[in-house]
């Protein structure tokens, strides 16, 4: 992994979907995508899927990945607990790569392995350590990511999430996402040096204004 050279420009926007998204949802959700990709400058989503058959959540990445690449967002598509194939699932939804939350190196480094063609492999769960995250980094990783909820629906300790990604980006070339949880969040995250801040499903799922008042504090850094 090598060290930065210079300056982060201005962070870019990426949008956290609720966990266990499933088919009823689908609908909604990808007017919301649409909406909220709209709004500001999203570079990435993450689609947090229910765990399911391999077909069926293909049919649900299909229904969801084309109002956001439409708008010039990546897809990526994550599903705790899946024991399937998730790079075929990606691939055949037509989603941009893979999220993978807690793998660990020999995971991580099969998966970067498998994502051809360009397609995007991050990793979050990374807060905890550091020598975790450096190793995570060291995989080929497009990105690290350092906060959003956990699973069920605790948040993680917003200081250290600015601690653990102020860290990162101060050092390492390999991007990062530092994900908000709450409105109060996204300004202290945007002047860390993360290339990507995070939004969590309730920031901006329900209302575009949450990704243009997000965008607003993005704009100021500089």
């Amino acid at each position: 992994m090598a060290e930065k050279d210079s300056a982060a420009p201005r962070p870019r926007l990426a949008l956290l979907t609720p966990y266990g998204l499933g088919p009823a949802e689908a609908e909604a959700t990808a007017a919301s995508l649409d909406a909220a990709c709209a709004a500001g400058d999203v570079a990435a989503v993450i689609l947090r899927l229910a765990a399911a058959d391999e077909r069926s959540l293909v049919g649900i990445v299909k229904k969801l990945a084309p109002s956001a690449q439409a708008r010039g967002a990546a897809v990526l598509v994550c599903v705790p607990g899946f024991t399937g194939d998730i790079v075929s699932v990606a691939a055949r939804g037509g989603a941009d790569g893979v999220h993978l939350d807690r793998a660990d190196e020999d995971t991580l480094r099969d998966w970067r392995g498998r994502l051809r063609d360009g397609r995007i492999l991050g990793t979050g769960g990374v807060l905890g350590s550091r020598d975790a995250a450096m190793v995570a980094g060291e995989t080929g990783v497009d990105y690290v990511m350092f906060g959003g909820l956990f699973p069920d629906g605790a948040a993680p300790d917003a200081e250290e999430v600015r601690e653990r990604a102020t860290w990162w980006a101060e050092i390492f070339e390999t991007p990062c996402i530092a994900v908000a949880t709450a409105d109060e969040d996204v300004a202290a995250l945007a002047r860390v040096g993360a290339e990507f801040v995070g939004l969590e499903g309730g920031l901006w799922r329900d209302d575009p204004e949450g990704v243009q008042a997000a965008q607003a504090q993005l704009d100021q850094v500089r």
